[in-house]
């Protein structure tokens, strides 16, 4: 489904700001805002980056949500960075946070077993960046677990889970549309 001009520079507007809150230098912050409506390069590209997922097609109907992010990632010293952008539509609004990763990595595994099929797991907290919704504080941190299983098969998942005043932004995407690259150890 095609965003409509109205919805794509609201987005753009939105990740700017955030990547202005971010520090990010203002030449480089609408670049920056592109995650939050352009799809991560496919599998197999020399493109990807060392971790990072998309949730699939961002609309579904009237309403639905998706999230996008990518960044730079260290196992060995549990080091990772980068932007992670989720909105969520309805029929009345649209509201989308930005967050960034933040260091140190809670958890990870190159063996671990979700939805009955191996693969690797990485849980980090995230920091709110910028917030369309009034009740989810800029500041506000959660938690990010990404699962990207492997061996030919596509059950990856991504979650979010946050503190009560962001928790409508509480998310689960699994299933053949999620793309998740989660580097092995």
């Amino acid at each position: 489904m095609r965003f409509s001009a109205r919805v794509l520079a609201r987005l753009a507007g939105l990740c700017a700001a955030g990547c202005a809150l971010a520090g990010i230098g203002a030449a480089s912050a609408q670049a920056a805002g592109a995650p939050c409506y352009v799809q991560m390069p496919g599998a197999g590209q020399q493109t990807l980056p060392p971790w990072g997922f998309h949730t699939g097609p961002p609309l579904l109907g009237q309403g639905g949500s998706f999230a996008l992010a990518w960044g730079d990632i260290n196992l060995s010293t549990n080091r990772i960075s980068g932007r992670i952008c989720e909105v969520q539509f309805s029929r009345r609004h649209q509201e989308l946070i930005m967050m960034t990763a933040l260091s140190p990595i809670l958890f990870h595994t190159h063996v671990a077993v979700l939805w009955g099929y191996p693969g690797n797991e990485i849980r980090t907290r995230v920091r709110v960046l910028s917030s369309s919704d009034a009740s989810c504080r800029v500041g506000t941190i959660g938690v990010m677990t990404m699962y990207a299983s492997y061996n030919g098969v596509r059950s990856d998942s991504i979650q979010f889970r946050f503190p009560a005043a962001c928790a409508r932004h509480d998310s689960l995407y699994h299933g053949p549309q999620v793309v998740a690259q989660v580097p092995p150890l």
